[in-house]
């Protein structure tokens, strides 16, 4: 722990130059005092290090000094999938490590690229929690993590939809996915095929201290493509033709899913200006939650969504009236 902090102080004074110790303090995370005690490590392993007091005062490198220690630790080589992604990181343990090894990718760039680097930190920003939603709480993420790294078996018990509602679980993970702010574990169960965990279904979870052999074949970005392919596949369960108001349409795009989307922009409009369109649909009660967000949208087909439509409606005039 400390030999990466006694390099990541002198990578800062290199690319930085001066810098006070509450600033360094800042950076590393660190107390004052403990900057202090870091300093004098470095001088006393040859490095040349040397304090200035006064308001521009700080710690400085000798000019001209330059370090080619810029190797990566284990934690480092494990967190440079997650560049970009400081949220990820620090869900799973390693914004410590993130933060190290971006220090030493700027330190190993030219000072010209350096600086584009820096610049384009300062233009762009990646925020993956969609709108309209706030981080999860995801306890046993570093668990999970450390256990899909080390190949360990965990023992989890899970609340899912179907009945039983929650179940316990030896699982087998092979991999975790970030979509949309939420993270999702796909393990498999006692060596039969991969499922599906949101993580934040998860009650409880310990190591149960065996292994297992990870599949040779198994590729997690491969597996993800043809989960979505299949879910997509499993949820619309019909179709439904409906009339869209000028004004509906409009709001489509912040409130429907994508093929729903597509499938209103192939439609037809009627006499009126209405589009008439078959779109997608799950189930009744799922079409009619999502339609009645819009407003301007009557069903046509099939009868018991446009019964379901009208009933809604209708507790909802009542409570109104």
């Amino acid at each position: 722990m400390r030999a990466g902090r006694l390099v990541s102080m002198l990578l800062l004074l290199q690319q930085r130059g001066g810098m006070t110790a509450e600033r360094l303090a800042g950076e590393l995370g660190v107390s004052v005092r403990t900057v202090y005690r870091d300093a004098e490590a470095l001088a006393a392993a040859g490095i040349p290090i040397y304090g200035e007091s006064g308001h521009a005062g700080g710690y400085r490198l000798l000019e001209g000094y330059r370090t080619k220690l810029t190797g990566l630790t284990r934690g480092e080589a494990e967190a440079l999938a997650l560049t970009g992604v400081p949220e990820a990181a620090a869900d799973l343990g390693l914004q410590t490590e993130l933060a190290a090894l971006e220090l030493k990718l700027s330190a190993a760039l030219p000072p010209a690229h350096r600086e584009r680097a820096e610049e384009a930190r300062r233009l762009f920003h990646l925020d993956v929690t969609g709108w309209f939603q706030r981080a999860e709480p995801v306890p046993f993420l570093a668990l999970i993590a450390n256990a899909t790294w080390e190949r360990r078996r965990l023992r989890a018990t899970y609340r899912r939809w179907a009945e039983p509602h929650v179940v316990e679980r030896e699982i087998e993970p092979l991999g975790l996915v970030l979509k949309g702010g939420r993270w999702y574990l796909v393990a498999a169960n006692g060596g039969g095929p991969a499922h599906l965990y949101k993580v934040t279904n998860l009650l409880a979870a310990e190591a149960t201290g065996t292994t297992f052999e990870r599949p040779a074949d198994f590729d997690l970005a491969d597996w993800w493509a043809r989960h979505l392919d299949d879910f997509d596949a499993r949820r619309y369960l019909g179709e439904a033709l409906v009339r869209f108001s000028p004004d509906a349409v409009a709001r489509a795009a912040d409130n429907l899913d994508a093929d729903t989307v597509a499938a209103i922009g192939d439609g037809r409009p009627d006499e009126h200006g209405w589009t008439v369109a078959t779109i997608p649909i799950e189930t009744d009660a799922h079409a009619a939650g999502e339609l009645l967000r819009l407003g301007g949208a009557e069903v046509l087909e099939p009868p018991s969504l446009r019964a379901l439509m009208r009933d809604l409606a209708q507790e909802a005039a009542a409570l109104h009236a």
